[in-house]
């Protein structure tokens, strides 16, 4: 058997496999003061004796959460004399020109605990100044008789020659065995100092958190009688060991919402859908990432927390765009008496008011619950009865009485603003790229993904919507499809015309000795391994690059004119132009390495006969006026079948709403596609 787990901000989902096919899965609330529980809720809820699996693979927001909390460990940064303030002066931008209360983003390391050592590189790596081990030595003791828990070290162009960070490391370990570490030149080899010194220092802070936290799970597991592979969920869209992940935990940032990600491009190569949205709504938060030619999007330009506030990580990244607009997102009214949704979220504890846990804000799930869209006895499959007297006090105290509006037209005022609010993130990975979404495929997820996806499909003239099979876990499965994936980057700055392809080629060889070596360590065989090569270039006098794909055999290669033309196609297509006559410079070496996963799990849908046919009906909201809308369930749908809206689809975890004119058709795995009749 094949497990994966999602843990995210409300829900905790499981997704496992069996080797006759069967699917399991299961949904439980997450318990924030003990993730593992909520692992071992699913567990428990789905039968399943972690004894009898070989496999179990885990993606979770711990490390993200102790980024935005501030709940880290105590962390040093050690860095070259001189360069100590690199990490808090930042870069001269200002995100928010005309904001009069704009703030830096806080360094998570204090300046008391950014120290300096007497050392010096070129920046071609030529030992300008030695490493001087007493003052090493006395900066160790300084952090040591400090109590920090935690240790960055980032010395100057130690990407060029890491000789002195690997001894900064072996006299760390000697001094002070007990600090986690990390080491600049392991975490990433690129140029830029402050966006290294920050990836870096993120690595330490959320280090320890992360190791004590894979470790009780391991214990948990071994507990259980596991004895088979555990893997981690990567932001990059692949998976890793549970020991890289201890020591680069700084790649499980997003490791969750990737994942749903990574299904959708799965889904787009098997119907040969080429530009697909993804977009998942959970509890909490809601997410979109672009698919293009079957490949997600990814950017080596991600910030923590956001890019106004948020901290730089400079490691390749599924793109994703999230918004605080979820199923438990809350509704209130401001101080200009407008009406205003999350970010605030209910969570998984109390919840929607209509949970009757003690919540007594109003939410999305509970508009949702008084307009008819979802049933209160088959939420969750039946795992909770909702409470519409709950969800209508908390909306009429809180939303319909000071805005003198009657219960459902604060209802359908709060599903709105929420569907507008999702909708950014959907045109911020597709308009503001310079992509039509008329021509994309919009693939909804996570529990609320398909009850919303046709209202944000008509906001941007999206004119087809795909739902996958098991949409309300759809992230877990990803974790099944993942492969192993480490990318691997090199500033290599040079005059494309004044190098050769052998140069090239023998610089990527030190990239992939190391990659083949980590994969083979994790389990791979050569004929699983894949390797993909990139030159970050720009035009001379730019300061940022695309990363070009290189097909060429390196060493073979006399004349860079096919890789020149691929970049100013690429540099036409993201900016609207190009300058073929301008020098050319490459900046870093990029290699993505894959171990691909021998097993591929078919995104099928299956049809029960026993569920067929219409359930019921009932009276849904979709504008104004209730419309008796019919039932059906998911399961009961098979190839072939047709249905126009309205309509209401049940799933295990997930509504679909189909909007009156709305067509949908099952394809031939199973997948309900659906054509919106245009507003």
């Amino acid at each position: 058997m094949r497990i994966a787990v999602d843990i995210g901000g409300t829900f905790t989902d499981l997704v496992a496999v069996d080797d006759d096919g069967q699917v399991y899965r299961s949904k439980s609330l997450t318990t924030p003061d003990d993730l593992a529980r909520g692992i071992e809720d699913c567990l428990s809820h789905a039968k399943i004796d972690v004894a009898g699996a070989g496999f179990f693979v885990h993606g979770s927001t711990v490390t993200i959460n102790a980024v935005l909390e501030r709940k880290g460990a105590k962390t040093g940064l050690i860095t070259t004399k001189g360069f100590r303030d690199v990490y808090e002066i930042g870069r001269g931008n200002r995100p928010e020109g005309y904001s009069l209360f704009f703030k830096r983003p806080l360094p998570l390391v204090p300046r008391d605990l950014r120290l300096e050592v007497d050392e010096r590189l070129y920046a071609t790596g030529e030992v300008l100044t030695r490493l001087d081990e007493q003052s090493a030595a006395a900066t160790i003791a300084a952090l040591k008789a400090a109590d920090v828990k935690s240790i960055a070290v980032c010395l100057l162009h130690s990407y060029a020659n890491p000789i002195h960070e690997k001894r900064m490391g072996e006299l760390l370990r000697e001094q002070f065995p007990q600090a986690y570490v990390s080491l600049s030149h392991e975490i990433l080899r690129e140029f830029r100092e402050y966006e290294r010194t920050s990836t870096t220092a993120l690595n330490s802070y959320v280090g320890p958190l992360a190791s004590r936290y894979l470790l009780s799970l391991e214990k948990m597991l071994s507990d259980g009688g596991f004895r088979g592979t555990f893997r981690v969920m990567q932001s990059n869209g692949g998976v890793m060991s549970a020991e890289i992940a201890k020591k680069m935990p700084v790649t499980m940032m997003e490791s969750g919402p990737v994942a749903g990600v990574i299904a959708a491009a799965c889904l787009g190569e098997s119907l040969d859908c080429r530009q697909i949205i993804s977009f998942d709504m959970g509890g909490t938060t809601a997410k979109s990432s672009l698919i293009k030619d079957f490949h997600p999007e990814v950017t080596s330009s991600y910030y923590v927390g956001g890019y106004v506030t948020g901290h730089p990580m400079m490691l390749p990244v599924v793109d994703i765009v999230e918004v605080g607009n979820g199923g438990g997102s809350i509704a209130w009214i401001d101080p200009a008496g407008g009406l205003k949704i999350g970010p605030q979220s209910a969570g998984a504890a109390p919840g929607p008011a209509c949970y009757g846990k003690g919540g007594s804000e109003p939410t999305v799930t509970d508009a949702n619950l008084i307009v008819g869209r979802i049933d209160p006895e088959y939420f969750l499959g039946s795992g909770i009865r909702l409470q519409r007297d709950k969800a209508a006090a908390a909306i009429t105290n809180k939303i319909a009485w000071p805005l003198g509006m009657s219960l459902e037209e604060a209802a359908l005022g709060i599903l709105t603003i929420a569907n507008f609010n999702m909708s950014l993130s959907v045109r911020a990975v597709s308009v503001e790229k310079g992509y039509d979404p008329r021509d994309c495929a919009l693939v909804p997820s996570g529990g609320g993904g398909a009850l919303h996806a046709m209202a944000i499909a008509r906001e941007l003239s999206v004119r087809r919507v795909i739902i996958p099979p098991m949409p309300a876990h759809f992230s877990a499965f990803g974790m099944l499809l993942a492969d192993l994936k480490h990318d691997y980057v090199r500033t290599y700055v040079r005059e494309l015309a004044e190098t050769s392809g052998a140069e090239i080629a023998e610089a990527f060889a030190v990239l992939e000795e190391s990659a083949t070596e980590t994969l083979a360590e994790e389990g791979s065989k050569p004929e699983q391994i894949a390797l993909r090569r990139f030159l970050d270039m720009r035009y001379r006098g730019q300061e940022y690059t695309l990363p070009v794909p290189v097909v060429e055999d390196l060493r073979a290669v006399t004349d860079f004119g096919a890789i020149r033309a691929r970049f100013d196609e690429l540099h036409q297509a993201h900016y609207g132009h190009s300058a073929p006559k301008e020098p050319v410079m490459m900046v870093n070496l990029r290699l993505s390495a894959l171990g691909k996963s021998e097993s591929r799990l078919p995104l099928i849908s299956s049809c029960q006969e026993s569920d067929r046919g219409q359930r019921g009906k009932r009276a849904v909201i979709f504008d104004v006026h209730p419309v008796e809308t019919p039932i059906f369930l998911r399961s009961g749908f098979k190839s072939g079948d047709q249905l126009d809206g309205p309509a209401v689809i049940e799933d295990i975890g997930a509504t679909i709403l189909l909007y009156p004119g709305d067509n949908l058709h099952v394809n031939e795995s199973g997948h309900l596609v659906i054509e919106l009749v245009s507003s």
